[in-house]
């Protein structure tokens, strides 16, 4: 492992058996840097599901941690979000204590990430419908941030990933105007391809985009010491700053 892996080991769980993302993860990642991908079988999306599955993610970060790996990323905003701040910091605190194992979740990604680029507001864009997106928007104020809008855009669950980046782009363009901008463009979920409108939002609105695939391969650089920059995927890649 060492002659593919000499950076370190990231070991994730994904919340779908969608393709896409891992794909993303590995694209992104400098050379160097082992990548070991467990999954879970999330198919609705909706709170009671997210609700339920915290033993099936303990059961992948178990294998995880027996295989030596130097992080582990449970990836899947929604269905630690459901908990709640300081109910999230609580499942993940207790699993690094039993597992010896630094794990850090796509909230606390994403929460590390915009204090990294000193945004206090954000205007959130998901592909959930309904009430749902209010406990993402509590979970982001609930960590000092304003959350000016966390408009979900009406599509199945298991459809996401086939929205075009177009309309991902329009959608979030339009809540951003009509709120009269914050610091900051948070996109929630890994389920949408969009990676290719992120520098564009950002040059067209003057705003940073925290968007999960180049926020948790910033932040897996970062806990394993490394320094990589990538241009294309928006600020936080390019400018590499300092966990905060």
């Amino acid at each position: 492992m060492a002659f593919t892996s000499w950076r370190g080991v990231i070991g994730m769980v994904h919340p779908t058996l969608r393709p896409g993302s891992t794909e993303e993860v590995i694209r992104l990642l400098p050379e160097g840097i082992g990548v070991l991908t467990l999954y879970m079988n999330i198919r609705k999306g909706t709170a009671t599901e997210f609700e339920t599955v915290m033993a099936g993610y303990e059961s992948q970060i178990a294998i995880l941690a027996e295989q030596g790996v130097d992080l582990i990323h449970p990836s899947g905003a929604p269905p630690f979000m459901v908990h709640g701040y300081k109910g999230e910091a609580k499942i993940i605190s207790g699993w690094e204590k039993k597992y010896k194992v630094p794990i850090f979740t796509s909230g606390q990604n994403q929460i590390t990430a915009l204090k990294a680029i000193k945004a206090k507001s954000i205007v959130g864009a998901t592909y959930f419908p309904g009430d749902i997106n209010k406990s993402f928007s509590k979970y982001f104020e609930d960590a000092g941030f304003k959350v000016k809008c966390m408009d979900g855009i009406e599509v199945p669950f298991d459809k996401a990933q086939e929205l075009s980046g177009e309309q991902v782009y329009a959608h979030i363009k339009k809540s951003f105007l009509k709120q009269k901008g914050a610091d900051a463009i948070y996109m929630l979920g890994s389920g949408w391809r969009t990676l290719h409108i992120v520098k564009l939002l950002e040059q067209d609105l003057q705003v940073p985009v925290i968007h999960p695939q180049p926020s948790r391969v910033w932040e897996i650089q970062k806990r394993l010491h490394i320094n990589e920059a990538k241009t294309g995927y928006g600020m936080l890649l390019e400018t590499m700053p300092p966990l905060p």
